[in-house]
């Protein structure tokens, strides 16, 4: 199961993420079985522990949650994955993660809804991954894969961001990401620093004051102050924002698409060029924070926007709120229960192109 550093491997993203989070050095995974992302933990049940890791298959989506923040708690590195409705029911624990400022990896294979949905691909979880999901006033920093290299990258990078802002970081995929299979170039694995969390993990009080970790602030102004902390690292996390571009020195139309969607759209992109028609993409890697300042800069030179999402309409509030008052966004819904091809995207986009000739 090894590989060597720099070894081209054929795999899910699935098990991308998973041989990701062997090479950033997770120490612990706890997980509850749900379609798409089911072979991730079937990938960890075995690997995890002969990596010398500890791998527990929780009773319910709330109880490995809860076991994540425990472990977060003793300064491990730990991770979670679940698809939606999994994901809804670890939020509690979430909040908790984010309110205690513990660092933590949590893996989200999107699939269709609301409710149960379906189990094929959909971007309908963009608003519960970048505006917190639970409780309270508190924000993941959310990376966006859009192939298998991206997924094994990203989930490595999750842990260093979890630890670098004590913050739980999520990597938002969807059931195409999960199911596809790809080369991947694999990296040596990582030993964590036994002191990245020596100043404030809960490893036994022997020879040093107590600790305690908490998300609960009674006293008068208490809880205004750790919010305003907890907004302020926020605001830091913007160092961190990420994006692919694509042919936008000339294009007049600008399309913004992420993960999976963004991949197919940028086909379609390729596509349209090839006519001579003038287009780009903008695929934004990181979610959360936005990169809403590239997006300003480009509005600014009088670029037109079109976003393309695989649900009704979410990411498109934020490159609206990202352009404004410089432009606006058009929107193109892909359904979830549908599964797009770069042909789908094409006459949306060259209309949207042809409506930008005529503002």
């Amino acid at each position: 199961m090894p590989h060597s550093s720099g070894e081209r491997i054929f795999i899910k993203g699935n098990e991308a993420i998973a041989r990701g989070a062997l090479a950033a050095g997770c120490q612990c995974f706890f997980g509850y079985p749900i379609t798409p992302q089911n072979d991730i933990p079937e990938f960890l049940s075995t690997a995890l522990p002969e990596a010398g890791g500890e791998f527990v298959q929780a009773e319910s989506e709330v109880a490995a949650a809860n076991m994540l923040l425990g472990a977060a708690a003793c300064g491990k590195r730990a991770m979670t994955s679940s698809s939606s409705p999994g994901i809804s029911l670890k939020q509690e624990a979430i909040s908790y993660l984010a309110g205690s400022e513990l660092p933590a990896v949590i893996v989200n294979i999107s699939r269709g809804g609301p409710g149960l949905g379906d189990i094929g691909p959909s971007q309908g979880d963009y608003f519960q991954s970048t505006r917190g999901g639970g409780h309270g006033d508190y924000r993941l920093l959310v990376l966006a894969p859009g192939s298998c290299q991206e997924a094994y990258d990203m989930t490595a990078r999750a842990f260093e961001l979890a630890f670098k802002y004590r913050n739980p970081v999520m990597v938002l995929g969807d059931a195409i990401l999960g199911q596809m299979k790809e080369p991947v170039t694999v990296a040596a694995p990582h030993t964590p620093d036994p002191g990245e969390a020596a100043d404030w993990a809960l490893s036994g009080a022997q020879g040093r004051p107590k600790r305690l970790l908490k998300s609960l602030f009674l006293k008068d102004g208490e809880l205004a102050d750790h919010n305003q902390r907890l907004q302020d690292k926020y605001l830091r996390m913007a160092s961190e924002i990420d994006a692919e571009t694509y042919a936008l020195e000339d294009a007049e139309l600008v399309v913004v698409a992420y993960g999976s969607i963004g991949r197919i759209v940028k086909s379609t992109v390729r596509r349209l060029r090839e006519q001579g028609r003038r287009v780009g993409l903008f695929r934004p890697l990181t979610v959360f924070p936005f990169p809403s300042k590239p997006l300003q800069d480009l509005a600014r030179k009088g670029k037109h926007f079109l976003t393309i999402e695989h649900n009704l309409g979410q990411m498109v509030e934020d490159v609206r709120l990202a352009v404004c008052p410089h432009g606006s966004s058009a929107l193109h819904c892909c359904l979830p229960g549908n599964l797009p091809t770069p042909e789908d995207f094409e006459q949306p986009i060259v209309k949207a192109l042809e409506d930008t000739i005529h503002v």
